[in-house]
């Protein structure tokens, strides 16, 4: 059975166990961590648009959780169905019980515990508004209200907090999450360069750009920079060696292994004998995917060659462009020879939007790309 579940608002911050700027990966990972909590998630986007779509998490029957779409970070929360008793919900401000199966959340409630603001159809705060109406979170936070009423026992329906714009304005849904320290120890950007490695930049304000460079960076440079990977895996899966140009005898050595952050999105294939990084393998986490919530997603950016010694913006593609245009961009003249990939072969059950994938390689570069033309990985050697 299902105990009550007792959330507190957060103005600005987060609601219960949620905060506000956490990532997709983070939120799914905690809601598979309490099943007995959350038992029921319903994961809803645009297939049609599924790399850049905003993300809603509805927890039946209380909360939705809307992740914007490019980030996928945590942009607004809304608990509503306040009076539905499976299970059992609390609301709580601070000290205060706002609503619960005993106390019903009115108007008068409202404004005894937040004060005063301005007239209109639903009591408004900075990072935090009640509304009077029933679901309507897909509608974005600046829904229209046709109705108009100020009675003071009316009954708040649904509490939705969100970030606090600049002068406590709000934020329309479909924005991206505000910097916050719940993002700090997250990759903000990784810039690709084809042959040379990836160079990281966090969210963290004033920290040093991190680099992995392909033939360089040892195993315990990643440990210094990344910390330990979430799991190291040793390489045994050599299918791929039919197609290498290599010699017999200069094939992969034994003993190469895995250096998963699935918390950064990023894989790290380091040498048996040498111990330095040999291959990088970014994730975009695309729902409706196989690879969908193992890994974080991974906010690559392709770097072209600069124009010339002063151009300090070179060309890039990025992790929502195009098949088109990416391959455009990394062979002008034509298209490479692909190869069929399909994750679901060992999973009958598995029935998803794109199971099957293509395998374009380029001169140091390959990608893994989706029957409607967006990019899954990133794979570089």
């Amino acid at each position: 059975m299902i105990g009550t579940l007792d959330v507190d608002i957060r103005p600005g911050s987060g609601l219960g166990f949620f905060e506000l700027g956490s990532s997709l990966w983070n939120v799914l990972d905690l809601l598979r961590s309490l099943p007995h909590v959350f038992p029921q998630v319903d994961i809803k986007y645009d297939v049609d648009s599924s790399v850049t779509t905003p993300v809603v998490l509805h927890i039946r029957p209380h909360l939705d959780l809307l992740f914007s779409g490019h980030h996928q970070r945590l942009h607004t929360i809304c608990a509503r169905r306040l009076r539905d008793p499976h299970p059992p919900l609390i609301v709580r401000y601070k000290d205060t019980v706002l609503s619960s199966a005993e106390e019903v959340l009115r108007r008068v409630g409202v404004s005894r515990t937040f004060g005063p603001t301005y007239p209109g159809d639903d009591l408004r705060y900075p990072g935090v508004w009640f509304s009077f109406d029933e679901d309507r979170i897909g509608e974005g936070i600046k829904a229209p209200n046709p109705r108009h009423t100020e009675d003071r026992m009316q009954e708040v329906k649904r509490v939705i907090v969100s970030q606090k714009g600049p002068e406590g304005e709000e934020r329309d849904a479909l924005d991206e999450v505000l910097n916050c320290p719940v993002m700090h120890d997250d990759i903000a950007r990784a810039i690709v360069k084809v042959h040379t490695g990836v160079t990281l930049y966090q969210h963290l304000p004033r920290a040093e750009p991190l680099h992995i460079r392909l033939g360089s960076t040892s195993a315990q440079d990643l440990v210094c920079d990344l910390g330990p990977p979430l799991r190291t895996h040793y390489k045994e899966d050599d299918r791929m060696s039919i197609h290498s140009t290599t010699k017999d005898n200069e094939e992969e050595e034994d003993g190469d292994y895995f250096y998963n952050y699935f918390q950064h999105g990023i894989d790290v294939l380091i040498s048996g004998s040498t111990h330095t990084c040999k291959k990088i393998i970014l994730h975009t986490n695309i729902p409706g995917t196989p690879l969908f919530q193992r890994y974080k997603r991974c906010l690559w950016e392709i770097e072209g060659r600069p124009e010339d010694d002063e151009d300090d913006s070179p060309p890039r593609m990025k992790f929502y462009d195009r098949f088109e245009s990416i391959n455009h961009f990394l062979s002008p003249r034509e298209t490479p020879p692909s190869m069929v990939l399909d994750r679901t072969d060992d999973d009958d059950d598995l029935t998803l939007p794109n199971p099957t994938t293509r395998l374009m390689g380029y001169d140091g570069i390959v990608l893994e790309v989706t029957e409607s033309g967006h990019v899954v990985t990133v794979n570089l050697f």
